[in-house]
């Protein structure tokens, strides 16, 4: 059994939230420190966001912002404004939803001289996620980006109550809103069944066997993640004539404890390889049993191969990965270049054939294969993107596999 270290795992357990998958149930005690680069300050404007700094043991505002707000405009901009990004529960720092979402404001506004910032609701309910975009819009905030389906709700109050505010939604479906969708909102969901079908192909072409799948939450999201692995893993293994296990299983939440690492040690202890670990912070656990018994992990929505980093060996091979901050950023463009209309009121689905919204990473020690080969991969994706490759997204029905493919779902 290799050394094991896991101070980067058990930090990152303490902050990771919602996912594309969704959201953890247990806030951090305190959110992350802004990044040095954020060009924003929020300046308190009244003893609210006095209370809202005090509640959450520091100042979330960046310290720059005179010097960010003097400088010129892009001369790409057409409209002024200031950026917010309200988190869920969790923190910008959470090597995940809020972090990649973020990492799109950031860019977006360091990119172009516009003035952004953060704010992170004290506790997972509606009324203090509309508490802190009440307060994001107080201090100027025009547009504000809010990551994860939790914010349907919220998002089908705040676009009535501040109609001269945009909103951009990510991972928000019309399922997730309880009225429908107004001019100066926009919301966007994944196909997640791809960059599921993506990882478990990838996987069992590099060579991988006796596979695993552990959920977060069974919400749609993940479900479309774990079914399109599913679906992956039975067409390699169709392809390369090779037998196949896969155990299938949810946590029922969105960070790892003691009871999911054991569940999974006990799956490496067994036999399985690699496991695909889908669902915030859940993979935490995988990851701390992965390495235990010289298993491997798949990471979901960034590239997570970093946080695999500092141990005996990196135990991430790849990550079924969504567009998330190029999606902040496209979205950002058409507010700030005047083109609102072209997305205003809508509420889609992102997927290859619309853009670089799925993939696995391909540069650097990221790309971790050996045997699976970029134009194989080059190969996959152009035919999910033509049509020719077809993956199901249906949550309802488990995926029929092919002779060869056994899959055991746990409860």
């Amino acid at each position: 059994m290799k050394k094991k270290t896991l101070s980067l795992i058990l930090a990152s357990a303490m902050v990771v939230s919602l996912a594309a998958c969704g959201n953890s149930n247990t806030p951090a005690d305190s959110p992350a420190p802004a990044p040095e680069n954020t060009p924003a300050e929020t300046t308190p404007a009244d003893n609210a966001q006095e209370s809202t700094a005090e509640n959450n043991q520091e100042d979330m505002s960046p310290d720059n912002s005179s010097e960010q707000a003097d400088a010129p405009t892009d001369d790409t901009v057409s409209v002024e404004g200031k950026i917010a990004l309200v988190t869920d529960v969790g923190t910008i720092d959470d090597e995940s939803f809020n972090q990649a979402t973020w990492e799109g404001v950031v860019a977006y506004g360091d990119a172009h001289k516009i003035e952004y910032t953060y704010y992170q609701p004290t506790e997972d309910s509606t009324e203090e996620r509309i508490n802190q975009i009440d307060l994001a819009v107080s201090e100027g905030a025009t547009v504000i980006v809010l990551p994860g389906y939790l914010f349907g709700e919220t998002l089908s109050e705040v676009q009535t109550t501040y109609p001269d505010v945009n909103f951009i939604a990510v991972d928000v479906s019309e399922g997730d809103m309880t009225a429908p969708i107004e001019s100066n909102a926009y919301a966007c969901t994944f196909s997640e069944e791809q960059a599921g079908y993506l990882a478990g192909y990838a996987a069992v072409k590099e060579g991988y066997t006796k596979l695993g799948f552990l959920g977060g939450m069974a919400v749609p999201a993940v479900i479309r993640y774990g079914y399109g692995y599913v679906q992956g893993v039975d067409a390699a293994a169709q392809e390369m004539g090779v037998d196949v296990e896969v155990k299938y299983t949810y946590g029922g939440q969105f960070y790892g404890d003691a009871n999911i690492t054991a569940k999974m040690e006990s799956w490496y202890s067994e036999g399985t390889e690699i496991v695909f670990a889908c669902g915030g912070g859940i993979y935490t656990s995988a990851m701390e049993a992965a390495l235990g018994y010289d298993g491997m992990i798949i990471g979901v929505d960034v590239d997570q191969y970093s946080v695999g980093e500092g141990n005996d060996y990196n135990p991430v091979l790849t990550s079924a990965m969504k567009g998330l901050t190029a999606t902040v950023e496209d979205r950002l463009d058409a507010y700030f270049s005047g083109n609102w209309d072209s997305i205003g009121g809508k509420v889609q689905n992102l997927g290859l054939a619309d853009g670089d919204y799925i993939g696995l990473p391909t540069e650097g020690a990221s790309w971790a294969f050996s045997t699976f080969t970029k134009d194989e991969y080059q190969k996959l994706l152009d035919g999910i993107t033509d049509g020719s490759i077809a993956i199901s997204n249906d949550t309802e029905n488990q995926p029929t596999v092919g002779e060869g493919v056994t899959v055991t779902y746990i409860d």
